[in-house]
């Protein structure tokens, strides 16, 4: 099996399987969401939106949160990793969006990379959510599970993976192949014991037919 016919079965199965998948962070505006991502770094999904509430009732724009100190947003993302950090790129991003973007959240990966606490990532993540665009979203999950399935070949960095995946993922589906990819990551294709026996995939995954961890590490 090449690479293609390995990326057209995988993608089909998870069509038919997960066609409703979708981030796991809460959200009801652009601002929101990007908030939820800042703060998810190396953070789980479950406790950013155990946070983001407080946060975005007494904070709910840029123009309101670019009012803030970071001690004051430090009180309520204090339960969160980095606090101290991302409190600081909190009350950057909003000043930026505010004054450099008239308080309306960019739709383009290269101006919101401009924004305090904004990587590569999380620029895809709010392009693909908030504006459907192709944007490939590589955090942990997508590039061991892409490695592992051999939709990835000797990636050795999430810009080198992202570049791979969107070479063979037709621009439609990249939104959701990003959460389809993720939430595998996170509920079978775990890092430390991966449920091969319950995947679907598996039949097309190289992980699964080596029968070791070989293809993680070559």
């Amino acid at each position: 099996m090449n690479r293609k016919e390995r990326f057209e079965k995988v993608l089909a199965w998870f069509e038919l399987n997960m066609p409703m998948a979708e981030t796991e962070l809460q959200y009801s505006s652009p601002f929101g969401l990007l908030v939820a991502v800042i703060l998810s770094a190396q953070c789980t999904d479950k406790r950013v939106n155990q946070i983001t509430p407080p946060l975005l009732e007494k904070y709910p724009t840029a123009q309101f949160m670019a009012l803030a100190t970071p001690e004051e947003i430090f009180e309520y993302i204090r339960t969160c990793s980095y606090p101290n950090n991302k409190a600081n790129h909190l009350v950057g991003m909003a000043k930026m969006v505010t004054e450099k973007f008239g308080g309306v959240i960019p739709d383009n990966i290269d101006d919101l990379q401009k924004l305090p606490g904004v990587g590569r990532k999380t620029a895809n993540v709010v392009a693909s959510v908030v504006f459907n665009k192709p944007a490939m979203a590589v955090d942990t999950h997508v590039f061991r599970v892409a490695a592992r399935i051999g939709l990835s070949v000797n990636a050795k960095n999430p810009l080198q993976t992202e570049e791979q995946l969107v070479e063979y993922i037709p621009e439609n589906l990249i939104p959701k192949a990003h959460h389809w990819l993720i939430l595998h990551g996170r509920y079978v294709c775990t890092a430390r014991k991966p449920a091969c026996e319950k995947c679907g995939i598996a039949p097309w995954c190289n992980f699964f037919l080596n029968g070791s961890r070989k293809s993680e590490e070559g």
